[in-house]
């Protein structure tokens, strides 16, 4: 299979100092950590029965109609592999950002509203945007009901929410100028004990990711052609055509404080 190495994975920044005429200068690096990121394999199969093809185009292009649902499948499987993803116990599956902060251990990474949980202030949204170093997050990821709450406590501050428009004229919150990021994905049944997660099921908390993208920080990875549809052809045991929809992809984090969890985030 296809690897990327990543030689260096930023873990802390080198210090700077002031220095008097003459003084010894003392030597300060940043530390990295070798990782490896391996592109995995995501897709499926669609048929098309002949039949149906032949009898049903002059409604629809039933084949088109076929693969788009497929790819839409596909969309779904990785936003949810995105945040969930864990390749220790699904080896084929790549690592998602809740492995890669690893919101299981106790890291400058890793923000908890509380020992077994609290309910979301907004001073919390602020500690998650301080644990990014370099620049703020390109955006707050987050559940529904994660961001319902942060909309009442903005409109029981007497506040309104900033909006904008995306690259594709969608309007989208802002919270301090960082667009908030729906994840249909992410649950409000998490397990957080002792200030981290132990489980995504079984308890009443949700997390909020602060994410900042790039070659330095969090990155996709792909090969070639991304997503792609393959035409398979005719089937020997059924009348039928089938066509396979595939993506090599995989996620990266190259600088450790270029991502950071809230846990524990309560309604």
């Amino acid at each position: 299979m296809a690897r990327v190495q990543l030689c260096n994975q930023e873990k802390t920044l080198p210090s700077i100092d002031f220095y008097d005429v003459g003084d010894t200068w003392a030597e300060s690096t940043p530390t990295f950590e070798q990782k490896t990121a391996l592109l995995k394999i995501m897709g499926g199969d669609a048929d098309v029965d002949n039949f149906l093809k032949a009898t049903r185009s002059n409604v629809q292009d039933l084949e088109a109609a076929v693969v788009e649902l497929k790819a839409k499948a596909l969309k779904d499987k990785f936003e949810e592999t995105f945040i969930y993803g864990d390749a220790t116990s699904e080896p084929k599956q790549f690592d998602g950002v809740r492995e890669l902060i690893d919101t299981g251990t106790e890291s400058d990474q890793v923000v908890a509203a509380g020992a077994s949980g609290a309910t979301l202030t907004l001073s919390m949204l602020d500690e998650l945007i301080d644990a990014i170093k370099g620049g703020k997050p390109d955006i707050l990821l987050m559940s529904r009901r994660s961001r319902r709450k942060i909309n009442a406590l903005v409109r029981a501050s007497g506040g309104l929410m900033d909006s904008d428009r995306d690259s594709w004229g969608n309007f989208v919150q802002l919270w301090d100028s960082i667009p908030i990021g729906v994840n249909d994905w992410i649950l409000d049944t998490h397990v957080v004990e002792g200030g981290v997660e132990t489980d995504t099921t079984g308890g009443d908390c949700s997390t909020i990711y602060a994410l900042q993208f790039g070659e330095g920080g969090l990155c996709g990875l792909t090969a070639p052609g991304h997503l792609t549809v393959e035409p398979i052809g005719s089937l020997e045991t059924k009348d039928a055509t089938r066509s396979r929809i595939k993506w090599y992809v995989s996620l990266a984090l190259f600088s450790s404080i270029k991502a950071a969890a809230l846990i524990g985030v309560q309604d």
